[in-house]
């Protein structure tokens, strides 16, 4: 568990540090209060959040390698996908070419990290959202712009997502 704090500590600190630059004594950039309320902000982010991250005592999600894999799908294919939504939302606005409602599919994942990956994902590409998630089989249940079909396939849905969820989190 310490592990996991130190790490959780180090990022939660280092991303506030880097939000927060502006101006101020230390180094030009930050004050001495800024610097003090991120490190107690930073501190309980560690002290919650390491519970998640090592889960059963697994350090997956503290590799570095699984991070640049997220910071590559983030850029990538995620990047890609949000951008060809948001065209496609604003064409269905424009048009009224709508047909909204909630489908279901099953990921077919089996870690909480990586469905809960997948799911928000879902939620924040424009013209999905993610309603409820059943637990026990994780298939998740989607509200759809258009939906095409009552039985849609993941790859409609959501694309190439569910491979980098498992690639990221499993």
């Amino acid at each position: 568990m310490v592990v996991a704090f130190i790490v959780s500590f180090l990022l939660s600190f280092i991303a506030f540090m880097i939000l927060t630059a502006s101006y101020g004594e230390i180094a030009g950039l930050w004050t001495y209060e800024g610097v003090v309320i991120a490190l107690i902000l930073s501190i309980v982010a560690g002290l919650i959040s390491d519970r998640v991250l090592a889960k059963g005592r697994q350090y997956r999600l503290l590799n570095p390698v699984r991070w640049a894999i997220f910071i590559i799908y983030f850029f990538g294919p995620f990047f890609f996908a949000m951008a060809k939504a948001n065209i496609d939302v604003a064409y269905r606005v424009i048009t009224g070419k709508i047909n909204p409602g909630i489908v279901k599919i099953s990921t077919g994942l089996k870690s909480d990290a990586s469905v809960t990956l997948l799911a928000n994902s879902i939620t924040l590409t424009p013209g999905t959202l993610t309603v409820d998630i059943d637990e026990k089989n994780n298939d998740l249940y989607i509200h759809w712009i258009n939906v095409t079909n009552l039985k849609p396939s993941i790859k409609e849905i959501c694309g190439s997502f569910p491979v980098w969820a498992r690639r990221i989190a499993e």
